[in-house]
């Protein structure tokens, strides 16, 4: 509806918008009186519709009506937003408090005093602070029952620092209601002080245990002057009924986040809740408060609506029905037929689905549906994986200081969310959706959107395991269905190159040509576009045998065994051989074992768990053995690393897959660790050139920060530019399937374009897919680290060409 324009604007409205104006101004006439009694005495509402102050310049501004609706009014489909300065200077006072009514008093005055933030936090929080974030224990003093964190914004520097001090000197030394106070203006500073509250609530979903903080009394408002009396009363509440909660508030607004700790899939925790989410909105009313202060009312609290607004919620009522007379917009949710129960749309966490191998038949008994698990774990263990999931919906971020997800990045539908893939298996187990519906072609295309890159687990607040809830998903699919025929050769990656590895000459002028190409793109789904990585003359293990590294000496204290993915092993002779020379110049004693196979990565990320957990066992049947001798194993492929230490124990419960996993590193890793106990050769030659560095998302995974850039900025005239560009978009052979080359490629454009940057001499990472995709839109290489450093020790005089080495139309450097 074009015409529902902003206030002020003096264009004629439509004939439906004029007389959805005079419907709406009938109904806050008639219903004026009734809503002025009930109307919340606090600085923010969003119960209901907004249908206080809807009046600008003589008319009904519907704009101010329509939005906070909650979809159930119209449809937004254009947006004109209003762009706000960036403030010139800003400055943080993190405030410690030993008891939570002192800081809830201070907060009040602290109010008045023209912030523009005050946030409190309660004991609960803050411990969960220390023990999750290092950084945070120095902020957070173990004695501090709450704390405050107060923004100041201003147009000087000298104006910053007056007010902070002024506010230091006033609720520290002369109201003496804080014991501690620290001050910043520094942005590094200020922004590690602000994680308390943007990163810590959100943990609060990592807890253990059945008991979790339940997001259900998370939105009340009273007026910010009354703030410590109802902190107060809600501490009766919720003494009464025995429940412990963590409290957040945004004071200045005196909006109150409360999170009961209660195990909602235990016999009567779900009453306990209902019981104490009515006796706290009672109270808000009480205190001239609303149920609703900014989220809105959802299926929650809608049921809420009838009391807080008594008759005059007919008014909401008569809104809704100008609007959508048919109840088609959102029905239940403001206005509707909804349920007097705040608990009645909790979703179900109690299990239907049992697990196949622990099934037991009894005479008379009614049949369940019964799940085999394909991974390591137990039907419970996936009920709490999925019930981990509290719906936030941080996991659709679009921010640059995050990664996830980056396929829902390209394609911001819900199915594409991370927590869309939690929401499907929940229901599945929980007998919303049948058993059956995990072999079906619908839900594997959504269980394909997941990646495996692992970045959801490691950026969630609640740590859930997605990839390992997809890869079961998949892993059922497979078990039913098989595999379509390229999706078996592609997955069969390491017999290809056995085959090809005996003609690599050959092999390599046929993945030049593009008649060859085309017929790869026809026959087994390989995109004809995609360059691929040329054959090495000899695999790295018959290298490494010719030269005698099968055995290891037992004269030196560190020892390493090799473990050679795919890449190294049969693409990249050059890196196997710069890993074996940089540990050997540094008086490390290396072996490969001969026997060893591929990772598997690849058919796990497919869920084509058979295959791989023969792979599996079999590596760590070998490297176990090693590792007893006192080898540690190392790894030139962050996808190896993350296999041998993360995916190999969801496909086997075993002592020696825990061993080989606690023992394994990535190289540049254990590189960096060897550095840091000054072990490490500091005889680098100069190397004048400028690269730019790609963080790979299964390196991010093992987090172990970034070693790669740490080592390469140890080598004298080498310039290293971090390339901040988010997921590469091949995600192992993902991004080589040709159903799926065009959405890597929209995924990894912002690296592929930085890369094109007459800046950058040549691009670095440690991942070998990102390395193809790196090279997808320059001719210039993308080089190992490892190489780089084989380099500057000089311990490789053909590595000379390095930088000068150029990929070609269809295949990568």
């Amino acid at each position: 509806m074009e015409a529902l324009t902003p206030a002020g604007r003096n264009e004629s409205p439509d004939p439906v918008v004029a007389g959805l104006q005079s419907r709406v101004d009938a109904i806050l006439n008639e219903w004026q009186k009734p809503l002025e009694e009930v109307r919340p005495k606090t600085l923010i509402n969003q119960a209901g519709y907004n249908l206080y102050d809807l009046r600008q310049d003589g008319r009904v501004d519907l704009t101010r009506l329509l939005v906070g609706s909650e979809g159930t009014l119209g449809v937004i489909t254009k947006a004109r937003l209003r762009a706000e300065p960036l403030p010139r200077h800003r400055g943080v006072a993190l405030l410690s408090f030993d008891r939570l009514d002192a800081a809830a008093r201070a907060a009040v005055e602290i109010n008045s005093l023209d912030v523009s933030a005050c946030d409190l936090l309660d004991r609960r929080l803050l411990v969960l602070a220390r023990e999750t974030n290092p950084q945070l224990v120095r902020l957070v003093p173990p004695s501090a029952e709450a704390m405050l964190l107060v923004e100041y914004q201003t147009e000087s520097d000298a104006q910053l620092r007056e007010k902070l001090e002024n506010l230091a000197y006033r609720i520290v030394r002369r109201r003496k209601l804080a014991f501690d106070v620290r001050l910043t203006t520094q942005e590094d500073e200020r922004n590690l002080f602000w994680r308390l509250t943007r990163r810590v609530t959100p943990t609060l979903y990592r807890l253990r245990g059945n008991r979790r903080a339940i997001p259900f009394v998370e939105d009340i408002a009273v007026t910010p002057a009354k703030l410590p009396e109802f902190l107060q009363a809600a501490h009766q509440i919720l003494n009464r009924h025995e429940v412990t909660a963590s409290i957040f508030s945004h004071t200045p607004q005196g909006l109150i986040q409360l999170h009961p700790f209660l195990d909602l899939s235990a016999p009567g925790d779900a009453q306990i809740l209902e019981r104490v989410s009515r006796d706290l909105f009672a109270k808000a009313l009480e205190f001239g408060g609303t149920a609703s202060g900014s989220f809105g009312d959802g299926r929650t609290r809608t049921w809420h609506l009838r009391k807080q607004y008594g008759r005059a919620y007919q008014a909401h009522v008569d809104i809704k029905q100008a609007f959508d007379p048919d109840q088609r917009l959102n029905p239940g949710i403001i206005v509707g037929e909804g349920s007097e129960s705040p608990i009645a749309n909790l979703r179900r966490l109690t299990p239907v689905v049992v697990d196949a191998g622990n099934a037991t038949a009894e005479p008379g008994a009614t049949a369940l549906p019964v799940l085999k698990p394909q991974l390591a774990w137990s039907i419970a263990e996936i009920s709490n994986t999925t019930r981990n999931c509290n719906g936030c919906g941080r996991c659709r971020t679009a921010g640059d200081d995050q990664r996830m997800c980056p396929i829902f990045r390209i394609g911001p539908r819900e199915e594409a969310s991370p927590r869309a893939k939690a929401n499907l298996m929940r229901s599945v187990l929980t007998g919303q959706l049948a058993v059956e519906s995990l072999a079906t072609d619908e839900f594997k295309a959504i269980a394909d959107l997941c990646v495996n890159c692992h970045q959801c687990r490691l950026e969630c607040p609640a740590g859930v395991d997605i990839p390992k809830l997809m890869v079961e998903a998949k892993a059922q699919y497979v078990a039913v269905n098989g595999l379509s025929v390229s999706d078996w050769i592609v997955a069969r990656l390491d017999v290809l190159y056995e085959v090809a590895g005996r003609l690599p000459r050959l092999t390599n002028m046929l993945i030049r040509s593009r008649l060859s190409r085309l017929l790869l793109d026809r026959l087994l789904g390989i995109a004809q576009g995609r360059k691929l990585p040329r054959l090495s003359q000899m695999s790295f293990l018959r290298w490494a045998q010719r030269n005698k590294l099968n055995r290891g000496s037992r004269q030196r204290a560190r020892k390493v065994a090799v473990f050679a993915d795919a890449f190294v092993n049969w693409n990249d002779l050059e890196l196997g051989q710069a890993l074996v020379k940089v540990l050997q110049h540094n008086g490390i004693d290396v072996v490969v074992p001969p026997e060893q196979l591929v990772s598997g990565m690849s058919l796990i990320s497919d869920g084509v768990l058979g295959r791989a957990r023969k792979l599996a066992a079999r590596n760590v049947e070998i490297l176990a053995e090693y590792v007893r001798q006192g080898f540690q194993i190392v790894t030139t492929e962050p996808s190896a690393a993350l296999a041998l230490k993360h995916e190999y124990l969801n496909l086997l419960d075993d002592d020696d897959a825990r061993l080989v996993a606690s023992q394994t590193f990535e190289a540049t890793n254990y590189l960096w660790e060897l550095h840091q106990t000054g072990l490490l050769e500091l005889d680098f030659r100069p190397v004048n050139q400028t690269v730019g560095y790609h963080l790979p998302c299964h390196q991010r995974a093992l987090n172990v920060g970034s070693p790669g850039v740490s080592l390469l900025r140890l080598v004298p005239g080498l310039q290293v530019e971090l390339v901040e560009k988010g997921c590469s978009g091949m995600c192992g052979t993902f991004g080589l399937k040709r159903r799926n080359y065009i959405r890597s490629l929209r995924t990894g454009l912002p690296l592929i374009t930085a890369m094109r940057s007459p800046a950058f001499a040549a691009g670095a990472t440690e991942c070998s897919t990102c390395k193809i995709q790196m090279e997808q839109g320059t001719n210039k290489p993308t080089i190992h680290p490892l190489k780089i450093l084989a380099l500057a020790y000089g311990l490789m005089p053909q590595l000379g060409d390095l930088f000068q080495r150029r990929n070609e139309e269809l295949t990568v450097s």
